[in-house]
């Protein structure tokens, strides 16, 4: 049997993101109706954090216990992982005993070496490069309030980093154009750019990047692993917040999303979390539910 693996969006085709977004609607109407569905059943998945987590966590944790399988935790202090042993070992080893392998960690180059040697799916959970899990449910919460996001105009405002990497490769696979407002020196990889200069144009200004767009995403200036440069980002940040009076100047139907945790009052005002033009909690439960849908896809179908 061949293995699929979810390191990046591009693991899936355009087709097959559609199917993946729909499913997880159809999944969050079934579980609101309370029907029970486990077709992962005697199935186990290996979530191996090497960052700290609450959506994530949460969310595979509990979507794998409704499909009926059983969700293992490993962090980095209990396993040999963290003590040195070589990620293909471990990666042989661990993929052994379980069905589907989830992992959260830094350098993207490990969970690649990771699945490289697994010996079953591996779902990468956030790396440093890219984070393609919120993106199925960023992009399922656009299709359940807005509909298909095809020929639309997508704005992300803040740091070129892995959400904004993620929503790259979004646009190339559901065919909307992506502008990405972010102070010099900030901008998103130089290679995925040059792949992606007919889908995606760099903006200075965020009141220029929003202006038409359908749907504004943003997330903290400092991502984990870059406490240290908290001070210097938010002051070169300033300017980049989403607050009510930048949504003004995009569509009248646009709509704002943040991949949360959010440090209300820098990347976003209060005011905007609490505006009827967001949908971050939306969003956030859809994790479970795109989830759901991606499990399902990379084990039973």
């Amino acid at each position: 049997m061949n293995i699929r693996h979810f390191l990046t969006l591009l693991d899936l085709s355009s087709e097959e993101l559609k199917q993946i977004i729909n499913r997880a609607i159809e999944l969050k109407a079934m579980r609101n109706r309370g029907e029970v569905y486990e077709p992962l059943c005697n199935k186990v998945m290996a979530m191996i954090f090497e960052k700290s987590s609450t959506r994530t966590r949460v969310s595979f944790e509990a979507g794998m216990a409704q499909l009926g399988g059983h969700a293992m935790f490993l962090s980095s202090r209990d396993t040999q992982l963290g003590r040195g042993e070589p990620v293909e070992d471990s990666a042989r080893v661990i993929s052994s005993m379980v069905d589907v392998v989830m992992i959260r960690t830094f350098s993207h180059e490990i969970i690649e070496n990771f699945a490289k040697h697994s010996k079953v799916p591996v779902i990468n959970a956030l790396t440093d490069d890219y984070h393609p899990c919120q993106l199925l449910a960023d992009m399922q919460c656009f299709f359940e309030h807005r509909g298909d996001i095809q020929g639309k105009t997508v704005t992300w405002i803040g740091d070129g980093n892995n959400m904004c990497h993620s929503y790259i490769n979004a646009a190339a696979l559901l065919d909307f154009h992506l502008n990405v407002a972010c102070p010099q020196g900030f901008d998103p990889d130089a290679t995925l750019l040059a792949e992606n200069k007919n889908r995606v144009s760099i903006f200075r200004d965020p009141k220029e990047a929003v202006k038409g767009a359908h749907l504004i995403a943003t997330d903290v200036w400092a991502s984990m692993g870059q406490e240290d440069e908290q001070e210097v980002r938010l002051k070169r940040f300033e300017g980049y917040q989403v607050n009510p009076a930048l949504m003004d100047l995009a569509h009248q139907d646009a709509i704002f999303m943040h991949c949360l945790p959010a440090h209300r009052g820098e990347e976003v005002s209060d005011e905007m979390m609490n505006d009827p033009r967001s949908v971050v909690f939306d969003e956030a439960e859809n994790r479970l539910h795109a989830q759901k849908a991606l499990l399902e896809f990379l084990l039973v179908n």
